[in-house]
């Protein structure tokens, strides 16, 4: 099976501190990665790398065989809207937009069709079990509602991928929980691979793979032969 994401030799620094250590990362399509470490391992900038929000200072990420670092800004953009999909720890939802609207917001911004964007929002919100809530604003939503309506905003377009930083970060446990076992349902379901940072023992435990980060370096996991 071929590599879906690809990094090798990815080193980063912020001034004179080494954050990243020329580590080696590859993720197969629909492969849930577990990012584990504790706070200020490099877990969140590896996350960053991989989904081309910065670049690396030493080494390549590749995408499907496609160098992240060799593409210009304009196809970088696109790439990231039409394959990627990212989950918060704090939400991130469009507070003057409902559920249902927040989670067509994509769709929109792709130039779907908008039969084509009510079938997908109306598909998405039953998987994410809130037909009743899909007309509330986030202000009404309670925390899990509102991770799983992001959860299913940042699957609607079909991305590749799904990073997800401390999705449960902000969640009670029951919350944390029921939205890890709906991040392992609809990835399985979408065939999206997840890439997840995560300092809790249980929620890597959805994974298929852990990588544990210690000071930049991997300590556990790496790159599949």
């Amino acid at each position: 099976m071929g590599m879906l994401l690809d990094a090798r030799g990815v080193t980063k620094r912020y001034g004179t501190r080494t954050v990243l250590q020329g580590l080696d990362v590859a993720v197969g399509p629909g492969e849930r990665v577990a990012l584990l470490g504790p706070s200020g391992c490099g877990k969140t900038t590896l996350l960053n790398l991989l989904g081309g929000l910065d670049r690396a200072d030493e080494g390549t990420v590749r995408l499907r065989g496609e160098a992240l670092e060799g593409m210009t800004a304009p196809r970088l953009a696109e790439v990231r809207r039409v394959h990627y999909g990212t989950v918060f720890q704090f939400f991130h939802l469009i507070p003057t937009l409902d559920a249902r609207e927040n989670i067509e917001l994509p769709l929109h911004l792709l130039g779907w069709e908008a039969p084509r964007i009510e079938a997908r929002s109306r598909e998405l919100v039953a998987a994410v079990g809130l037909e009743a809530r899909a007309e509330a604003w986030p202000s009404e939503l309670s925390g899990g509602e509102m991770q799983r309506i992001a959860v299913a905003r940042a699957l609607a377009a079909r991305p590749a991928i799904l990073l997800a930083d401390e999705p449960t970060g902000n969640l009670d446990r029951a919350s944390g929980e029921a939205v890890l076992a709906l991040l392992a349902r609809l990835t399985e379901q979408e065939g999206a691979a997840l890439v997840m940072v995560t300092h809790s023992e249980a929620a890597a435990a959805i994974c298929h793979r852990v990588l544990r980060l210690v000071d930049g370096r991997i300590v556990e996991g790496g790159t599949r032969p």
